[in-house]
């Protein structure tokens, strides 16, 4: 799997920036398409995610701001990243994994792990105040 992200750049706060990513590969291993981010000397996080069956996951400090959508036809992922913040300041990564099967509940479903297995390069994003 092959995953090219665009779209990063340097903005002042509160402006808008559009992430896009396009991965190669096969529909199972592109099930889970994801956007994460790393600041420097943080963790990495994750922002928002998005399966092929249209369920979505965003990041606590991004909802509302940040918006994951996806074009399974171009096996595609974008992030539209409005109001942006200096804290929103990092390196971009597009993922993508299987499902894989979790258990919850007391039974093993299909689902999205936390783990992701295919990474781009990044794209950089930098908020200045």
């Amino acid at each position: 799997v092959q995953l090219v992200e665009s779209g990063g750049g340097s903005v002042q706060s509160g402006g808008s920036l559009r992430l896009s990513c396009t991965a190669s590969g096969d529909t199972s291993s592109t099930y889970c398409l994801g956007w994460f981010r790393q600041a420097p000397g943080k963790e990495r996080e994750v922002v928002a995610t998005f399966d092929r069956a249209g369920a979505t996951t965003y990041g606590d400090s991004v909802k509302g701001r940040l918006t994951i959508s996806r074009d399974n036809d171009k096996n595609a992922v974008y992030l539209q990243m409005n109001n942006l913040r200096p804290e929103d300041t990092a390196m971009y990564y597009c993922a993508s994994t299987e499902r894989r099967f979790i258990l919850a509940h007391g039974a093993f479903n299909l689902e999205c792990p936390e783990k992701y297995t295919y990474w781009g390069q990044g794209t950089q994003v930098t908020v200045s105040s």
